[in-house]
């Protein structure tokens, strides 16, 4: 073969496997151009390039969910409850954000009875702003960065105990702030001081439901005694591979019934503040040991999360998924953690126990973005709150606008 006739068969061959891999781009995205198959030569590569980029992302796609980039990892299971982390390639800077329990145990911020605050004046004067109510409080941010607040957290002292009831951002330097929040301590309404600490507690996602996504303190009090949890053992017949196959899961009583809470509230939390209740001699060493396991394997299970970073998670009661919360950054979330674990098992051991386990694809479906029905709320410059509900499912997210905007927080839950 001379030269010349081997480079017209070494275009043809070029040409050849170019057609080859444009049909199999456009195979990947799911349609194929109509092309000249008769003359492969006589297409440029420049007009493919842009269909291909527009119709295909094979081996390019982001792994994530959802414009966060976020994707789940191998979940961990203990008892009734599974969780699946919520990874992220990278971390957005949460450095200029402070939470909660932080700012109130270095004094940066204050919480306090609305009745009994007393607005300073420029002579150092001061006047009551008025009866204190049971769902008001005045929060002030006296540090220099600004303040982020999750439903659920729990603020002990007062007249009562409270839980913060809607996500936000108290920006620095803020007027003294009326904060939503609701009773979770029904039998109180009294108190040496009327000045707020940090409790490094988060209520169970029932009594979180109720607050940031129904608003109802009626609820919130049955939900702290935990009067709306399923408490009988049943049969369930679960479809199987074909319509002849069941599988039959039987569902035990909760290892903490609403009779044994009852019970603890009768010698140990007689004021019914979530805090005595679930944190009791009877109560906690159970929610210690659990919390503990949950956390070993979680541990060992991020070992293998080469080059990524969890920023939240997806939790599942037996065949159920629930509950997810996820932030910005994985530093925020290791911030959040602690607490965040033992109120999901707290609400683990008040849910019928059963070995069932929830699939990966339900939790992957939970974690896609609900397209529902969306409420927003602002504070210009600030943050922006949305709650979007779809079907069974609602979610809130919260965005900071300022030093740059971010999706900062991240909460769904199955509502019951």
């Amino acid at each position: 073969m001379d030269a010349k006739q081997f480079r017209v068969d070494f275009k043809r061959i070029l040409s050849c496997a170019f057609l080859v891999a444009i049909v199999a781009a456009f195979l990947c995205a799911g349609s194929v151009p109509k092309l000249d198959l008769t003359n492969p030569a006589s297409h440029k590569l420049s007009d493919f390039v842009p269909e291909i980029m527009s119709a295909c992302a094979c081996g390019n796609a982001p792994k994530g969910t959802g414009e966060q980039g976020w994707h789940l990892a191998n979940p961990v299971s203990y008892e009734n409850m599974t969780v699946f982390p919520i990874v992220a390639g990278r971390d957005s800077d949460t450095s200029a954000f402070a939470t909660l329990d932080e700012a109130l145990a270095s004094g940066d911020a204050m919480v306090t009875e609305q009745g009994n605050y007393l607005r300073r004046t420029r002579n150092s004067g001061a006047h009551p702003a008025g009866g204190a109510q049971v769902n008001e409080l005045v929060l002030v941010n006296r540090g220099k960065r600004p303040l982020l607040l999750l439903a659920g957290e729990v603020v002990s002292g007062g007249k009562q105990d409270r839980i913060i009831g809607k996500d936000r951002i108290v920006p620095v330097g803020a007027e003294p702030l009326p904060l939503d929040v609701f009773c979770v301590e029904h039998g109180r309404w009294t108190g040496g001081s009327d000045k707020f600490a940090a409790a490094k507690t988060i209520v169970k996602p029932s009594v979180r439901e109720e607050a940031a996504f129904n608003q109802d303190q009626q609820k919130v009090w049955a939900a702290v005694r935990g009067e709306n949890e399923p408490q009988t053992g049943t049969g369930r017949g679960v479809s199987a591979g074909s319509a002849s196959q069941t599988v039959t899961v039987t569902e035990a009583a909760p290892a903490l019934s609403t009779s044994q809470v009852q019970s603890v509230i009768v010698t140990e939390a007689t004021s019914q503040s979530y805090k005595k209740i679930y944190e009791s001699d009877r109560v906690a060493p159970r929610v210690e040991s659990f919390a503990h396991e949950i956390e070993k394997r979680f541990n060992r299970a991020r070992k293998d999360m080469k080059g990524e970073r969890v920023v939240g998670v997806v939790v599942a009661y037996g065949g159920e998924v629930a509950w997810g919360d996820a932030f910005a950054s994985s530093e925020l979330f290791e911030a959040y953690w602690p607490k965040l674990l033992r109120s999901y098992v707290v609400e683990a051991l008040t849910r019928p126990t059963t070995r069932e386990n929830a699939s990966f694809d339900d939790a992957r479906d939970f974690l896609r973005p609900a397209s529902g029905h969306v409420r927003e709320e602002s504070e210009p410059g600030i943050y922006r709150w949305s709650e979007r509900t779809e079907g069974n499912e609602s979610e809130i997210e919260l965005e900071a606008l300022r030093p740059k905007e971010m999706l900062l927080h991240w909460m769904k839950a199955t509502m019951r």
